[in-house]
Formats: structure tokens, sequence, C-alpha cells
């Protein structure tokens, strides 16, 4: 079963409601999400938040939070997901924020670093990711998602 799947099929099992907020993926995690049949019964909807106006006037991150950390941070991660759950009233928000590439890194922040977090059980936790810089823009932003899914099932089997 592919991770998708699984994280449908945990939702359903769990009768808990999910929605996304996207930043670097741009949607990916939705798509994936919604491929699945029956997904209709777990996922609320999602927010591409490309933009610090989107992350801020939708979703509520903090705009000191953003000034202070950047838009790739652990922080605005939770509080994207945290924002999210909030907008959709879904059990769990998800959410990803980061450099996809082939420009945009630091030293501090290179290519590949993502963000991934969770708000669940009315909590926010996050992940940083270290993400390959050699892959494609593509190839990042898939294994962000698919990441973020795997996340996703290890804290529905924490949490229910």
């Amino acid at each position: 079963m592919d991770l998708s799947s699984l994280v449908v099929k945990l939702l359903a099992k769990h009768s808990i409601t999910i929605s996304t907020a996207e930043s670097c993926t741009g949607g990916l995690v939705a798509k994936y999400i919604t491929d699945i049949s029956g997904a209709s019964s777990v996922f609320w909807g999602g927010v591409v938040s490309y933009d610090n106006s989107v992350k801020m006037n939708v979703l509520g991150v903090d705009g000191d939070t953003l000034c202070q950390f950047g838009a790739v941070s652990s922080q605005v991660a939770e509080q994207m997901a945290t924002g999210v759950a909030r907008l959709c009233k879904t059990d769990i928000g998800v959410s990803t924020t980061g450099i996809a590439g082939p420009s945009g890194g630091t030293p501090e922040k290179p290519v590949g670093t993502v963000y991934i977090g969770i708000f669940i059980k009315g909590k926010a936790h996050s992940k940083r990711l270290c993400i390959d810089p050699s892959l494609t823009r593509d190839e990042i932003r898939h294994e962000s998602v698919n990441n973020l899914l795997s996340y996703i099932i290890d804290k529905i089997n924490e949490n229910y």
C-alpha cells in the first residue's frame, strides 16, 4: 500500500479529518491525498500559501515570526499547520515550507531545506528535512511530500 493510501485509510479508520497548507510543494500534498478514492470523507481542503501575505492573511502566521525566523522555519511550518486546521475546521492540519531550488538557497538554508509541520490533538510539531540538493526541483518537491505522508502516519499512530 502506498503512503497516500495508508494516510487516507488511517484517517478514515479513526474518523479524523485533514487539511493542507503548502508553500514549496504547491498543492502536491493535496493532490497525493485526493488521488485516493474515498479521500473526500477525510480531506476538507488546502491552501497554497506561496507568498508570505497568504501565510499571514489566510493562515494567520505571525508577521514577527516570519521576520525573525523566515518563511522556511519550524516556527512557520507549525503556524501554517495550526492555521489551516483552524481555517478548515479539521482534526489535523499539515504544512510544507522550503527551498526546492535550483536557486534560493543560502548557507544557513541550502536548496533542499524543507520544514514539514503537523497540528494534531491541539499541538503543533515540525521536522526539518535536508533533501539532497542535487535532486531536481520536482524531485525535491515529491520527496518532501513523501516525507510528510510518513510523518502524518507516524503522528496518527502516536496520537490515536
